[in-house]
């Protein structure tokens, strides 16, 4: 769903803009509450997951395709404040270095792609697991479903109200709606399956998952009762480096050798344009020449090495970013 230049008058793109930036401020300041030594390493690496599974585009339809956009994934895994810094920094790096989503669109597809979807998901999310506390991976599934439509209904009020090209609001709602309803199903398969992998090897990491398991009552033989809290069991699990080199591996796989596999379908956002007559309202990438443009596909660089490339540079970024946010030491192991 990477909005190009062009789509958006001057006054929207700069007001999505000031919303986007106030945004990434507030969540710079509210990440110190959310990481640490420990868990900012995390932090690059979701962003650089989500980097790498946006390569992946799925057929959804005749013709059409989708990827994943990744909010509520990050805001479960790393909480919603960080899940913000990750998904700018994602998009960020995707618009300047791989011509993917316009620079003049950057604080629109900064707010509909990572605001948008960090703050629905992770509302679903916790209203899932208050309800039904411990359904993590349901919850998972059900607040990535929801994020996907209500980001693409975001844009097309974005574009009732600023766009560069006139729009019947109800027909284009109605097929923005539906085709992401179809990429919120991947989506949802998609982040349960990460959140559920990761539950499994490293439950510690996931950030929704915190404060919903019950302390462990261990009984001795004599009939004594030792109860042992989350952060005991935190403490006591192995080290982190192989978990962060295990899914660092995971991801340049993902990025450098399953990417030359994706589909080549225009994605939901752009097969709509066509279909409503407002695709020739986008203008040229200012990068749009790069050796890195569209993954390579403009230089003929390998996508699998414009995607490894990508990789790194996300993961340099947003761990920086990561570590300058942290709190200190408040749960070092």
């Amino acid at each position: 769903m990477h909005v190009p230049d062009g789509f958006f008058n001057a006054v929207t793109s700069i007001s999505a803009g000031v919303v986007a930036a106030a945004g990434v401020a507030v969540c710079l300041r509210g990440a110190r509450r959310e990481l640490d030594d420990r868990t900012a390493p995390m932090a690059g690496l979701v962003a650089a997951f989500i980097f790498a599974v946006q390569m992946l585009n799925f057929p959804v339809a005749a013709g059409t395709s989708g990827h994943l956009l990744g909010g509520a994934l990050a805001a479960i895994l790393v909480g919603p404040y960080t899940g913000v810094l990750c998904m700018a920094v994602v998009l960020l790096v995707q618009g300047v270095f791989f011509a993917d989503g316009g620079l003049t669109a950057l604080g629109v597809n900064v707010t509909i792609m990572g605001i948008v979807t960090v703050l629905v998901g992770w509302g679903v999310f916790r209203l899932v697991t208050t309800v039904a506390r411990g359904k993590v991976v349901v919850a998972a599934f059900l607040a990535a479903l929801i994020s996907v439509p209500a980001s693409a209904l975001v844009f097309t009020l974005l574009f009732w109200i600023g766009g560069t090209a006139p729009i019947e609001v109800g027909t284009v709602a109605a097929a923005m709606g539906g085709v992401h309803v179809l990429i919120g199903i991947g989506e949802a398969l998609i982040t349960a399956a990460t959140v559920g992998a990761v539950l499994a090897v490293r439950p510690d990491l996931v950030y929704g998952a915190r404060g919903l398991a019950k302390p462990l009552e261990l009984r001795g033989a004599g009939g004594t009762t030792t109860t042992v809290t989350e952060k005991e069991l935190v403490t006591a699990r192995s080290p982190l480096k192989p978990f962060l080199l295990g899914g660092v591996g995971v991801t340049l796989v993902l990025a450098g050798i399953v990417s030359f596999f994706a589909s080549s379908s225009p994605d939901g956002l752009e097969a709509v344009a066509e279909n409503k007559g407002f695709i020739d309202q986008a203008a040229d990438h200012l990068f749009g020449r790069w050796a890195l443009a569209d993954y390579g596909e403009v230089d003929g660089i390998p996508v699998g090495v414009a995607g490894i490339i990508g990789v790194g540079l996300v993961l340099l970024i947003a761990g920086a970013v990561a570590f300058a946010a942290r709190g200190r030491d408040k749960t070092r192991v």
